[in-house]
């Protein structure tokens, strides 16, 4: 498999290992990268968590630039110019955007939001760069109490199959522990 377009989706629950597993992968796949991050800092602990996380990217010895892009993320990544790119994390992207909407509901529709998935998968297939996405697994607990959570949920499942089918291969992190899972897909 060539490595020059390669389309990675690394996906797992909290906490899982999935970020450091995907920023070790990325950073063989290239001499330098491209990290978007798609969190916002909405409080102090939030603030100080993303301070750790570049901290950590920092001591770890990979020269990565580290543009925040919350919304438009179709076109960071159209713009990017880094031999690698990371994107860390589309679950944070997609809830960016499910708020962003439910709080406009004159003028912006959950079905936009499917568009804005159609978007996203249709520039990550287009690229001609190893691209490495990072997603959270969301679909193994209950079911939401709440719409909102419902919705969050659907869209979530929805997008990682999307991009799972794109992607040259796709990783389930659990414990640490990193499984590709593309390889091992029962056909029929």
């Amino acid at each position: 498999m060539s490595r020059r377009g390669l389309k990675v989706l690394v996906t797992g629950g909290a906490r899982s290992g999935k970020s450091s597993f995907a920023e070790s992968y990325a950073a063989t796949l290239g001499a330098q990268g491209l990290y978007i991050a798609t969190s916002q800092a909405y409080d102090d602990e939030m603030k100080e968590r993303i301070a750790m996380h570049r901290r950590e990217r920092d001591e770890r010895g990979f020269p990565w630039i580290t543009a925040e892009e919350p919304y438009d993320l179709a076109g960071a990544l159209l713009r990017a110019e880094s031999p690698v790119v990371l994107v860390d994390c589309l679950t944070l992207w997609l809830s960016n955007w499910l708020l962003r909407l439910e709080q406009e509901p004159e003028t912006g529709r959950l079905d936009g939001l499917e568009a804005k998935i159609d978007e996203l998968a249709e520039v990550f297939g287009s690229l001609d760069r190893p691209v490495v996405l990072v997603t959270n697994e969301v679909g193994s607990g209950l079911v939401p109490e709440y719409k909102l959570g419902r919705v969050f949920r659907d869209l979530s499942g929805r997008m990682n199959q999307r991009l799972a089918r794109i992607a040259d291969q796709v990783f389930l992190v659990t414990a640490g522990i990193p499984v590709e899972l593309k390889s091992r897909a029962f056909h029929f």
